[in-house]
């Protein structure tokens, strides 16, 4: 018997319904809603007018916000103790080369694959399939019991796959409106393909482009070689410097708001047993890098990072070209984990850069200094194990609070501007070739992500 015996008619609902749900999710896929071509802006118009009318066909005060770009599906509907803001996005990336798809990719169709049936089209991963899996959820719940599982605001974005540019500005303008207590975001995946998982972690990013000049103009190596500064000489052993032999930071106070991982993560992290030699594999590698005291998840999820993006300067054409050049450039990024700033990491980067510059050579910056935090949500919230429980019962494998690599800004920014944590629960597989010709989504994650929102609803709305 189930924990709330509320819930069995409506995964019963579910399971006779998912006929209609994919019939549903098919009539969004095939309209072409990609946000980075203008010429799809009136597509983008259609998807979110759709949605606003299926929305409303639940019982949702559902609208399009029109913004500069593309418009926002805003809705709210239903009663409980808790307000909870679930958030998907309706735009796709462009589909190019469009020769690579073996078929039309917005003309979806469910295909055998080689571990069951699979949804094949664009954004039927990224987003739409999983933005459906929640909305599928509500309509059972409402045809089961004439009511929406919970007090419900529904937040559907249409640019984020172009940069988000009307996304700050739209939250700090209906701050108001949008803040709710808790915010449920499916835009993430299964661990390896078949963990449930609950992503809590997201790492920040700031970025620092420079560029280290010494003599005036390019000068011959017969003449100067030996005697003058060579630019690329300082700029190599600079970004050399930037770890030591045991792959840690040298920016001093780089790790001073560091946090160490919980032990209960810790705990979970390594029950997943993390393959990471397969991992490394796929990409020709064999031998982790980074911290040599930190396990291969550590590494990647909770562990702060300085990487060299890019490095030139001289002549690289064919052939040689002699000279001593004038001016060495780079591109240094930094993953920041717990409470790192970015003004703090960056400014903390510059003095240790220019310190190290030798006579008549100068450092020139090319970037403000900004960035964006890291995302660590409270887990002490009981809705986040909540949450877990309900994922372990639907996919009958224990669900794990897992961290990710690098960063959803929205749930970021629903912290910052918002001052709500979010949840972050999706339901993509490794393979669903996001972003790349034949994208697809299993059947099974469709099917099983609906019942699991279903699950969720019922233990924290």
């Amino acid at each position: 018997m189930s924990a709330n015996p509320q819930l069995d008619p409506v995964l019963a609902r579910i399971d006779a319904d998912l006929p209609q749900a994919l019939d549903r999710l098919m009539d969004l896929l095939r309209i072409p809603s990609i946000s980075t071509d203008p010429a799809y802006k009136p597509d983008c118009a259609r998807a979110a007018d759709w949605l606003v009318a299926d929305l409303k066909g639940l019982g949702f005060d559902a609208r399009a916000a029109a913004t500069p770009g593309h418009p926002m599906v805003v809705a709210h509907g239903g009663e409980g103790r808790r307000h909870i803001l679930f958030y998907g996005h309706y735009d796709v990336q462009p589909v190019d080369p469009l020769a690579l798809w073996t078929r039309d990719p917005f003309d979806p169709a469910i295909e055998d694959g080689p571990k069951g049936k699979v949804i094949r089209a664009r954004g039927a991963s990224d987003d739409k399939g999983q933005l459906m899996t929640f909305i599928e959820a509500c309509r059972a719940w409402k045809a089961v019991h004439g009511s929406l599982p919970g007090n419900l605001t529904i937040f559907l974005e249409g640019e984020e796959e172009s940069g988000s540019p009307s996304l700050i500005p739209f939250l700090e303008a209906n701050k108001e409106e949008l803040s709710c207590d808790l915010a449920l975001i499916c835009d993430t995946g299964l661990f390896d393909s078949a963990v449930p998982a609950i992503t809590t972690m997201l790492r920040g990013l700031c970025k620092a482009e420079f560029t280290i000049r010494a003599a005036s103009r390019d000068l011959h190596s017969g003449m100067y070689g030996g005697l003058a500064r060579n630019p690329l000489h300082v700029m190599s052993r600079l970004l050399a410097g930037l770890h030591d032999e045991t792959g840690r930071v040298q920016v001093p106070g780089f790790y001073d708001d560091v946090e160490e991982l919980p032990e209960s993560l810790r705990a979970q992290w390594q029950a997943l047993a993390f393959d990471h030699g397969r991992y490394l594999g796929d990409v020709g590698l064999s031998v982790p890098a980074g911290e040599q005291d930190r396990t291969p998840l550590e590494k990647i999820w909770s562990r702060p990072t300085a990487e060299v993006n890019g490095m030139w300067g001289g002549y690289t054409g064919a052939g040689f070209k002699t000279v001593l050049p004038s001016e060495a450039h780079a591109k240094v990024s930094f993953r920041l984990v717990s409470h790192q700033d970015p003004v703090k990491i960056l400014t903390a980067f510059r003095a240790w850069a220019e310190a190290q510059m030798p006579p008549d050579v100068t450092i020139t910056w090319h970037d403000g200094v900004e960035g964006a935090p890291a995302s660590v949500m409270a887990i002490s919230d009981p809705a986040f194990e909540a949450a877990r429980q309900a994922l372990t019962d639907e996919w009958g494998r224990p669900a794990a609070f897992v961290g990710a690599g690098g960063s959803i800004p929205v749930a970021g920014y629903f912290k910052s501007i918002l001052g709500m944590d979010a949840v972050l629960i999706g339901f993509g597989r490794d393979d669903d070739q996001i972003h790349s010709p034949n994208e697809k989504y299993d059947l099974a994650s469709f099917h099983h992500g609906i019942r699991s929102w279903a699950r969720v609803l019922a233990r924290i709305a």
